[in-house]
């Protein structure tokens, strides 16, 4: 092993890399201890220890039955290591005109990683959308002895059945719900990097749809190559990991540098990211890089699936499987086509920005205002029942503005009889827009030691969320979508039921938030309501704390493909 891999690298690129050193230790039965040494480098130096390392990871994945191996590519292309012309061998169309990254191999290497992909997609006949397979080939092909065998890497990677478990998305449908869930989890646990985002960029989930890119691509190779340490390791959520921590040291250098934050066109903020990725070791190491991607806490990878499932059900459900021209998302919320007396176009974008990604395709569409359907609990119910989420305005007659983005229908409430019972998700928030905006999430979202991920029967991780064992899903998905599965509380063994109060309803009230306080208190009349601070949300008043309702509307997500 250690004479043959490394014939496609031009050694003249590598720095103080190994080629020649003895390959040390290649074989672990102790997870802890590879994990570890994946995360720290222990392999960085040397070319043949980490080829031997990823030989037998990625022989040890469980694969289909029928996966094709080095024979069968020595049966169709042959076993040549020669140069070849990359124009004979053109990529697929489903790589969406990505081109091979370099990757310091040899320029006639290329030509190598184009005959490697070619017969992949003969063999392959079912993938229809892998953007991330030239990066990959090109990062297999260094630490393989011939074309062959990075052509059996690549397949048992694309052919791990492993429950639970993916390594590449191999549709537009897969790969789409996790750009959305990226989305869902840079302005959860990057507010800060979304915040520019927003403020910077025309169409942000435009901006979002490269992560993946920035990750497999545009990484130069000594970060790219101490990433698929970790990533055949530990799986395919180190990749939101790094592409997280990519994005808050991207905006560590805008703040350091000051620009004015003035909207540019999407592409604009894309190409300016990809730069900075690309020069990346300008200012960060690949220790720091990983440092930073395994310090952001994250829930548990069932969540992060139980997200995944949820978005690819909304995109099925808008008719949205296959590549095309996708809907500017900020177009559902311009000034043509809405119309509120609470907030203007723009207030509405900054809110938009807030929620779900599954939901920033749909537009708004106005349920319930008390300048039109009155001040009357009843009929807010009967305008607003059988939407599911809504988003609620209120303005007081002081003119604070503030609201609710709630995750479940309002029918919900009539479970408890005429009890005031809780019901919701973890994706409800509250949030204030005037004097000033901000938005308080669920408490256990920045607290997650106020809640211990619930795990499946027979699940044997006990790690937590970093853990390496597969994931099984504790209910079918069909069960686990009827809610917004995301940081549900029933998916949570939480020490307090104060943590979990997100909204209630009777004839009486409406509430938001509890535990010591209500975030919103409305009574029947739709005329009086209380905010203080509360368990739930950890928010302050959102404002004076007793207020008259000058107006009121509710808001539902219209699909906009329907339109």
């Amino acid at each position: 092993m250690a004479a043959d891999c490394g014939v496609f690298v031009d050694w003249s690129q590598m720095g103080d890399v190994s080629r020649d050193a003895a390959p040390g230790k290649t074989e672990y039965k102790d997870l802890k201890e590879l994990k570890q040494h994946a995360r720290s480098g222990q392999w960085d130096k040397n070319h043949s220890q980490r080829s031997a390392i990823y030989q037998h990871l990625i022989k040890a994945l469980p694969c289909r039955t029928v996966t094709p191996d080095a024979e069968v590519y020595r049966d169709i292309v042959g076993n040549s290591n020669s140069k070849r012309n990359p124009s004979a061998c053109p990529l697929p169309e489903f790589v969406d005109g990505t081109a091979v990254p370099r990757y310091c191999l040899k320029a006639e290497s290329v030509g190598s990683v184009h005959a490697v992909i070619s017969c992949v997609a003969g063999q392959f006949p079912d993938i229809s959308y892998c953007p991330s397979l030239p990066a990959v080939t090109a990062l297999l092909l260094h630490w393989s002895a011939d074309e062959a065998q990075c052509f059996e890497s690549v397949s048992r990677m694309l052919a791990c059945n492993e429950p639970g478990r993916r390594l590449l998305d191999q549709t537009f449908l897969a790969y789409q719900s996790a750009c959305m869930t990226f989305g869902d989890l840079v302005h959860k646990y990057c507010p800060a990097a979304h915040k520019l985002m927003v403020a910077t960029a025309t169409d942000v989930l435009e901006v979002y749809s490269d992560w993946q890119r920035w990750v497999l691509g545009d990484l130069p190779f000594s970060f790219a190559a101490r990433v698929m340490d970790v990533f055949l390791v530990e799986g395919y959520k180190v990749l939101y990991r790094v592409a997280l921590a990519i994005l808050k040291f991207y905006r560590k250098q805008c703040a350091a540098s000051g620009p004015a934050l003035t909207k540019q066109d999407s592409a604009t903020v894309k190409s300016d990211i990809r730069t900075f990725v690309q020069n990346i070791g300008k200012s960060v190491t690949p220790d720091k890089l990983l440092e930073k991607a395994f310090s952001i806490r994250l829930f548990s990878r069932k969540e992060i699936t139980l997200l995944q499932l949820a978005n690819e059900k909304s995109l099925q459900q808008k008719g949205i499987t296959v590549k095309q021209k996708r809907q500017n998302v900020q177009l559902a919320v311009n000034a043509d086509n809405f119309s509120s007396e609470i907030v203007s176009a723009k207030e509405i974008r900054d809110v938009w920005s807030w929620i779900p990604e599954r939901f920033a395709l749909c537009q708004p569409q106005l349920l319930f205002t008390t300048s039109t359907h009155g001040c009357s609990l009843n009929r807010f119910y009967s305008h607003c029942e059988g939407h599911e989420p809504t988003l609620m305005l209120i303005r007081t007659t002081d003119g604070e503005v503030c609201g609710a983005f709630l995750s479940t229908d309002w029918e919900e409430r009539k479970r408890g009889g005429n009890k005031l019972s809780f019901f919701g998700t973890g994706e409800c928030f509250v949030f204030r827009m005037k004097p000033e905006m901000e938005r308080y999430e669920w408490v256990i979202i920045k607290h997650p030691e106020l809640a211990s991920a619930a795990q499946p029967a027979g699940d044997e991780q006990t790690g937590g969320e970093d853990n390496g064992a597969p994931l099984s899903l504790e209910k079918p998905a069909t069960e686990s979508s009827q809610l917004s599965p995301f940081l549900s509380a029933r998916h949570f063994n939480l020490n307090s039921r104060n943590t979990s109060m997100f909204m209630a309803g009777n004839v009486d009230s409406i509430i938001i938030g509890g535990g010591d306080g209500n975030a919103l208190y409305i009574d029947s009349e739709l005329n009086h309501g209380r905010t203080e601070r509360c368990l739930t949300f950890d928010n302050p008043p959102l404002c004076a704390e007793s207020f008259q309702i000058g107006l009121l509307e509710v808001w539902g997500f219209r699909d906009s493909m329907a339109s």
